[in-house]
């Protein structure tokens, strides 16, 4: 009986560990290189639009522009993946978003800029769900660190991205899209030289489940919760926190434009310091209390933003928005492919189109309130709409996924 044991414990040791796929760590490269350019962007965009006499709607409506030809183009892609493959489309999109970038640095009047953010929406949308169908396709045990390592690759980038940003716009406000077409460039070429050509879908290889027909993953209550987390994440981390911050450091706490990168850095290297253990979490622990607890913690800190009475608070509140964020970015898309069955780009697509239907209204409305009402009244509306996902998802089944 004691050798049974030992044996079974010696089988149990031997066993290995499940890893990513190299796909997995191909895309984290990938994403290293799209961040560091768009980190670029991030401070000097607002400023750039306001360059042509613009107000705080127009300066809102640029990023609405990228969020709304996503939304357009993002029920194409599934098919589009189906007949060229993951890697092609991939490549494709970030081509088309690097080309755009670059020809944003020579806009010569804002009907321009509003045309060529809208083209690199069309290519965002290309990349994105080109990616995460590839990630979701991980076994259910390896699916949040899946998404932690390839969110772990936009965090790294983004560490450097917006200081580096700052610094290139002392230099001229235009400098920093050329920066990033190249690097989308690069992770264009990296993309295509080392991602599968087209992944085969095969459950049992996989580990994942049998994919779920789309009609039962829309009556799931974790998809639900998911998308409305994305499109609250949408509204205020890529709308208002994109959006109104920047402004917010040079228009009010009358700061230089460097501030903005160095803030947004600090805030990038604290969610990339909480993604694994997050991750880890996520997976262990549950998609349900991440979520609750996360978005909660999402909701007070924004709300505080616009009362920081200096730059020091405000990135201190900023660095506790990036460990949530942490949490934000990986059990969402993680309850996608639970619900799902880790297959097909059409739950992704649709995922994907609720966060570009936040970030469409998200700054519009923010724009409109801070023009109207006050930056705290714009900043109230974001929290609202993450703490109402904090409270829905009390509704998603605990535990987690097995193999």
């Amino acid at each position: 009986m004691r050798f049974a044991r030992l044996r079974t414990a010696g089988s149990a040791a031997s066993t290995p560990r499940p890893r990513l796929s190299r796909d997995a760590y191909v895309l984290g490269v990938i994403a290293f290189f799209v961040m560091v350019g768009f980190g670029v962007v991030i401070p000097v965009l607002p400023v750039y639009a306001r360059s042509f006499g613009v107000g705080y709607i127009e300066v809102g409506a640029i990023i609405s522009a990228f969020a709304l030809m996503r939304l357009v183009a993002s029920p194409f892609v599934g098919r589009m993946i189906d007949w060229g493959g993951e890697r092609t489309i991939l490549t494709v999109g970030i081509g088309i978003v690097a080309v755009s970038s670059g020809l944003v640095g020579i806009a010569q009047d804002y009907p321009q800029l509003l045309l060529l953010r809208g083209v690199g929406g069309i290519g965002s949308a290309m990349f994105s769900v080109s990616a995460m169908t590839l990630l979701l396709g991980a076994a259910p045990t390896l699916r949040a660190r899946s998404i932690g390592f390839y969110q772990g690759g936009f965090l790294i980038g983004g560490m450097a991205g917006p200081a580096l940003g700052g610094l290139l716009a002392t230099i001229s406000l235009t400098a920093p899209f050329f920066f990033y077409a190249g690097t989308l460039g690069v992770a264009g070429l990296v993309g295509f030289l080392l991602l599968s050509p087209r992944v085969q879908r095969t459950d049992a290889a996989s580990g994942a489940a049998p994919r779920v027909p789309f009609a039962t993953v829309v009556r799931d209550t974790r998809f639900r919760a998911a998308c409305l987390a994305n499109f609250s994440q949408g509204w205020t981390s890529f709308g208002v926190r994109g959006a109104l911050i920047p402004l917010l450091i040079v228009e009010v706490l009358r700061e230089p434009t460097v501030y903005t990168g160095i803030a947004f850095a600090c805030a990038a290297v604290a969610q990339t310091l909480a993604l694994a253990p997050a991750a880890r979490f996520v997976d262990s622990v549950g998609r349900r209390p991440a979520i609750i607890g996360a978005f909660a913690v999402a909701a007070a800190t924004i709300l505080a933003v616009p009362f920081s009475p200096n730059i020091w608070v405000l990135t201190a509140l900023l660095c506790l928005y990036g460990v949530a964020a942490a949490f934000m970015g990986t059990a969402p898309a993680a309850a996608v492919g639970d619900a799902s069955g880790g297959g097909g780009g059409r739950p992704v697509a649709v995922f994907s189109m609720f966060s570009d239907l936040g970030a469409i209204i998200g700054p519009l409305v923010a724009g409109l309130l801070a023009d109207t009402v006050s930056y705290p009244v714009a900043f109230a509306v974001g929290a609202a709409l993450l703490l109402a996902t904090s409270l829905y998802a009390t509704r998603m089944p605990g535990g987690v996924p097995s193999t």
